[in-house]
C-alpha cells in the first residue's frame, strides 16, 4: 500500500448489542471516518457517547454489526481471528489510561514485550530497538529500572515506547494522560507528538482534556453514537 492509503477508514459502521432481543440497542449509528497517515487526531465526547465502543472496533477488539473497517487499506470484516490478531499486532499500537506495565520487569523488558509476543525469543535487535525507543521518550538512563520504581509519568512514557515497538502505522491512546498531573500529562502528550513527527506514526487519542485536544491536528466529536 502506498502512503496515500489512509491509515484508517470506517464506512457506515454500526454496532448493536443484544441483537434480536427485546432490549436490543444500537450504540453506533453509521460512522464514516478517515484518518490519514501521520495525522494526530483527538476523539472527544461525553461518557456514554459511544467513544469506547468505537475505539474497541478500531482497535480490532470488537467487530462492527454493519459497515466496513479498513486498517492500512485492509478490509477487516472477512478476516479470521488469527488474521485479526496479526493485523492488530503489526499495524496498531495501544496506550491506555493505566500503563499496564509488568512491574517486575525493567523498562527495557516492558518495551520488548510486543516484539517477544511476535517472535517468542529475545534478540539483540529487539534490545537495540527498545533502547532506541526509550531514548526517544527521554528514558535511556532508566532502561534497567524496574517499572515499579518509576513515576507515573515515566511509566506512561515506557507505555508509549512499548506501543511503538512494532512500528505500527496507528497508535490508539485511550485517556493516556487521565491519571497524571498537569505537568506529567503535558510531558506525555509532547512525547506522543514527538513520536508522531519523528516516525510518521498516526495517533488517535481519546481524551477529556480539551486543552490537549486543541493541540491535535484535528478534533472529532462523538455524540449519541454519531460523529459531529
Amino acid at each position: 500500500m502506498g502512503d496515500a492509503t489512509p491509515v484508517l477508514r470506517l464506512e457506515a459502521v454500526r454496532k448493536s448489542y443484544n441483537i434480536g432481543l427485546p432490549n436490543e440497542v444500537e450504540v453506533l449509528h453509521g460512522i464514516d471516518f478517515v484518518q490519514h497517515r501521520q495525522e494526530f487526531v483527538a476523539l472527544i465526547g461525553p461518557s456514554g457517547s459511544g467513544k469506547s465502543t468505537l475505539l474497541n472496533i478500531i482497535g480490532l477488539l470488537d467487530r462492527p454489526t454493519k459497515g466496513k473497517l479498513f486498517i492500512e487499506g485492509h478490509e477487516t470484516s472477512a478476516l479470521s481471528d488469527a488474521e485479526i490478531t496479526h493485523l492488530r499486532g503489526h499495524s496498531l499500537g495501544f496506550v491506555f489510561q493505566y500503563h499496564y506495565l509488568i512491574s517486575a520487569f525493567t523498562a527495557l523488558e516492558n518495551v520488548m514485550m510486543p516484539m517477544l509476543a511476535d517472535q517468542a525469543f529475545p534478540s539483540e535487535a529487539m534490545r537495540q530497538r527498545a533502547r532506541e525507543l526509550l531514548d526517544q521518550v527521554g528514558l535511556a538512563p532508566w532502561e534497567n529500572n524496574l517499572a515499579t520504581n518509576m513515576s507515573g509519568g515515566q511509566q506512561q512514557r515506557v507505555a508509549i515506547a512499548r506501543s511503538l515497538a512494532m512500528n505500527p502505522a496507528l497508535v490508539l491512546a485511550d485517556e493516556p494522560t487521565g491519571n497524571l498531573d498537569t505537568k506529567s500529562a503535558d510531558g506525555v502528550f509532547e512525547m506522543m507528538r514527538h513520536a508522531n513527527r519523528l516516525n510518521g506514526t498516526s495517533f488517535l487519542i481519546v481524551t477529556h482534556n480539551l486543552d490537549l485536544a486543541r493541540r491535535c491536528d484535528r478534533v472529532v466529536e462523538v455524540v449519541d453514537g454519531k460523529l459531529r
